[in-house]
């Protein structure tokens, strides 16, 4: 399962898995976005080389302008894929705040 939606706030909101199999569904909302890109990843439990490649066109394409792609409410699973990819040199990441 994979659920890309924007929010009322304007953050981009995903949530579930994000494989090779959801990557094109989430370029092609991605690709509308013009201007600052907020994704909200509190619900996303998975990112392939794939969901990472859409990530990357958009950050890319964003840069361009001046923009970029934040990434907020990173849980520490995802962190560690962009750590272990590089991608936390990219993006500006925000960790998920651990209720506890």
């Amino acid at each position: 399962m994979f659920e890309i939606e924007t929010m009322d706030d304007g953050r981009i909101r995903l949530a579930g898995r994000l494989d090779a199999a959801k990557a094109p569904r989430a370029q092609e909302v991605l690709d509308l976005v013009d201007g600052p890109c907020v994704l909200d990843m509190s619900a996303l439990e998975y990112i392939s080389s794939a969901g990472l490649g859409v990530l990357l066109r958009t950050h890319k394409r964003l840069m361009a302008d001046g923009e970029g792609v934040h990434l907020v409410n990173v849980n520490s699973h995802i962190n560690d894929i962009f750590t272990y990819s590089g991608f936390d040199r990219l993006f500006h990441i925000e960790a998920a705040v651990s209720q506890g």
